[in-house]
């Protein structure tokens, strides 16, 4: 398919999704605050052999060229079981995806999403959300606000342009995502400590670090709270069990017992947090390879990554629980005991807490009584087709 001099053509196997990965680290190295990740890790979410996303989805990977030079990248892909949720929780019957957005200039954007709709329009759907990398658990969202400092772990850095390519493309936003920054060298509020203290003298409540020893039983205990705390949000879709064992695997060697914690109501877990270091300055070090000496600085800095800033990517407590003070009460008591140990063990000054949903009233309110600031804000736009 073309549009004027611009050919769009798909790309697949080994050898496509290589030049694809590659087109994207060239876009991304051209951003002053960018940070170039682990090639293989990029390779290995595209490959349908490895990420189990593939087991409930379709993807096509779509290279735009202008004189046979590649100028940009797509994917054009549906989620079944994001198909299958209710409409009013943001996807639904005929809702498509694009993600992995790059282009040269506006001519080129438009035509990239121009395929990716006809792409999603041969497939049935009705409507268009990105960019949205591959999954909502993974890079949901354009990041809009923020790219005066580099992205933490697992979070999307793209250039402050593109929204308004995607905007004049006939796209709307859909949802707005933030990150909060947070010094974690301070101590909180003297009305969170009171309600921290109410909380560690209560018997009924218990708060422990996850056991690394019992890790497979511990994710998946994690990842059920995830699915039942997070079902009614906007943009939820739950995890299966190749995709909790893979999440499992994959983030092993990132979790530190002393930051991630588990909370107990009279011995049943109902809530979590989950605390990530962060990789990527160490990974500006290296400029994202492991070799020649790169693995010898992921190994150093995954024994003790001191000093490294810290992300909350994930935490929930137990629907059942969510409109009672105890929500509130465990999230501040996890989050007490993970700043004490950061800080005091391992010298760490600074956290993120997201993403969060900016109509997430629960969340907002948690964030700003820790005295937290909105740092980055992501997009997620969306079309009729």
């Amino acid at each position: 398919m073309t549009e004027q001099n611009i050919e769009i053509r798909e790309v697949s196997g080994k050898a496509g999704r290589a030049a694809f990965v590659d087109l994207g680290r060239t876009f991304a190295s051209r951003e002053p605050h960018s940070v170039p990740q682990l090639r293989s890790e990029q390779l290995e979410l595209l490959d349908p052999g490895k990420n189990p996303f593939f087991g409930h989805a379709k993807v096509k990977l779509l290279v735009a060229y202008r004189e046979g030079k590649p100028v940009g990248r797509i994917t054009a892909h549906i989620d079944e079981i994001a198909l299958a949720m209710p409409a009013e929780q943001g996807f639904g019957p005929g809702t498509g995806l694009f993600g992995y957005f790059d282009a040269e200039d506006e001519q080129v954007a438009r035509a990239l999403l121009g395929a990716a709709e006809d792409q999603l329009r041969a497939w049935g759907m009705t409507r268009v959300l990105g960019p949205i990398s591959l999954s909502i658990w993974e890079e949901p969202g354009l990041l809009v606000k923020g790219q005066d400092h580099p992205p933490t772990i697992m979070m999307g850095h793209h250039p402050a342009h593109y929204a308004g390519w995607i905007e004049r493309a006939g796209y709307a936003r859909a949802k707005t995502l933030h990150t909060y920054e947070l010094d974690i060298s301070r101590e909180f509020p003297p009305l969170i400590q009171r309600i921290v203290a109410s909380g560690e003298r209560s018997s009924r409540i218990s708060v422990r670090s996850v056991d690394k020893s019992r890790w497979s039983e511990e994710i998946e205990t994690v990842l059920e709270i995830l699915n039942d705390a997070w079902s009614d949000n906007w943009g939820f879709v739950p995890f299966t069990l190749a995709e909790i064992a893979y999440a499992g695997k994959k983030m092993k060697p990132l979790i530190r017992p002393e930051l991630n914690m588990i909370a107990e109501l009279e011995g049943r877990p109902v809530a979590f947090m989950m605390v990530l270091p962060d990789i990527n300055k160490m990974l500006m070090q290296t400029g994202g390879k492991l070799f020649p000496f790169g693995w010898v600085r992921l190994l150093r800095w995954l024994r003790k990554p001191y000093g490294s800033d810290m992300r909350v990517p994930l935490m929930g407590v137990r629907k059942e629980f969510q409109s009672s003070r105890l929500a509130s009460q465990l999230a501040f008591m996890m989050i007490s005991r993970i700043r004490e140990n950061a800080h005091g063990m391992l010298g760490s000054n600074r956290g993120e807490i997201g993403w969060i949903l900016d109509d997430n009233q629960g969340m907002v309110a948690i964030a700003n009584a820790i005295e937290s600031t909105i740092n980055r804000e992501y997009a997620i736009y969306g079309k009729s087709l």
